[in-house]
């Protein structure tokens, strides 16, 4: 399937007492749905997923997957420490309707996580999952950095379909883009050439009473075979044709948007598009025109911002921002702290003037 865009690895909201507050979780993802994010990442580190029972990942998941918007790919944190855990809650995010996996380096024993290790990990999951799967690296969080040459050899795998590199580093995401160029897919996408999902297709379908996808020209008599990639065909309300896609690389430095993108990124999971989804899409939307220098004033914008907030501050700044813009952050779990009055009014002068 197509993964490009913008897509916030959302927060888990929190009553004072610290169980979860799914009402502000229904709230943050209704308003997130009606921006121009590309999709919604649930579970990922930003939602505290490490900090959550497994019962609390299964209601959050459940919870979220009800309230977002039919036309936004959803993509379940599934990343445990074992393969075994890890296939449970993909399975469980499956069912639910997900549309990705997206699934965490094991790290826990990283000195014994050796290149082989890192491939029978991954391949036994994508081998046994029944959603796509996409490597999420994160060694800022787990001190492990999977390798650029393991991640290429996991590309070849049909079911691992990208990753989310967050550590940061552009020339990592170009040799990655480089080496895995010749990977070429098909991924099934709107008349616009957004992604499409059968959770969507089914959407679309219930909407209109039922169909099936069938090519245009059989609506008028013409042949039924095979179409063209870029034939339209359609599915209740939904029109779809065919895009080719390689092994798709998505970012999670906001404030290396541009440079990744310009190094071969397609996208990005960022924590600060929880803070200001819209700002981060206009870096992405401009690039996505050619407007180099546009994109480039738009990152210029956030950098500093993102930066502190998204990165340094951490969750506890994420939620005060949250807070700040409009969505419900609230607290973290401990061992998270509250802020200080001086990092809230900081926070408050960072987004002064970035869009939400």
């Amino acid at each position: 399937m197509l993964l490009q865009g913008i897509l916030p690895p959302i927060t888990t909201p929190f009553y004072p007492d610290g169980n979860v507050y799914f009402k502000k979780l229904e709230h943050n993802v209704e308003r997130y749905s009606r921006t121009p994010v590309a999709g919604i990442v649930v579970l990922g580190s930003t939602g505290e997923a490490i900090m959550l029972s497994d019962q609390e990942r299964r209601d959050v998941l459940k919870c979220a997957r009800g309230t977002a918007a039919p036309n936004k790919v959803l993509v379940a944190g599934t990343g445990i420490e074992s393969a075994m855990q890890t296939l449970q809650l993909t399975e469980y995010a499956a069912e639910l309707g997900y549309d990705v996996a997206m699934v965490r380096t094991p790290h826990y024993y990283k000195k014994q996580m050796a290149p082989e290790n890192m491939l029978a990990f991954y391949r036994t999951v994508a081998d046994r999952s029944a959603l796509p799967v996409m490597i999420y690296n994160f060694p800022q969080a787990t001190g492990y950095d999977i390798p650029a040459e393991v991640v290429i050899r996991l590309a070849e795998h049909p079911n691992l379909i990208g990753i989310k590199e967050s550590s940061g580093d552009v020339e990592k995401v170009r040799k990655m883009v480089e080496a895995t160029r010749h990977i070429k897919r098909t991924a099934t996408v709107t008349e616009r050439f957004e992604a499409v999902t059968p959770r969507m297709i089914s959407a679309a379908n219930a909407a209109s009473d039922g169909g099936e996808l069938v090519p245009v020209g059989a609506l008028s008599g013409a042949s039924t075979a095979k179409p063209s990639p870029a034939a339209v065909t359609v599915g209740g309300k939904m029109k779809t044709r065919e895009k080719e896609v390689g092994f798709q690389l998505l970012v999670g430095a906001a404030h290396k948007l541009h440079p990744s993108l310009d190094a071969g990124a397609v996208g990005a999971i960022l924590a600060f598009a929880n803070v200001a989804p819209t700002s981060c899409y206009e870096i992405y939307a401009a690039w996505k025109e050619g407007d180099a220098e546009l994109a480039q004033l738009k990152q210029e914008r956030i950098v500093e911002a993102a930066q502190r907030v998204g990165s340094e501050l951490g969750i506890p700044g994420l939620k005060y921002g949250m807070d700040f813009n409009g969505y419900f952050g609230g607290m973290a779990r401990l061992p998270f702290l509250p802020l200080s009055a001086a990092q809230r009014a900081e926070i408050e002068r960072l987004l002064a003037d970035i869009r939400n």
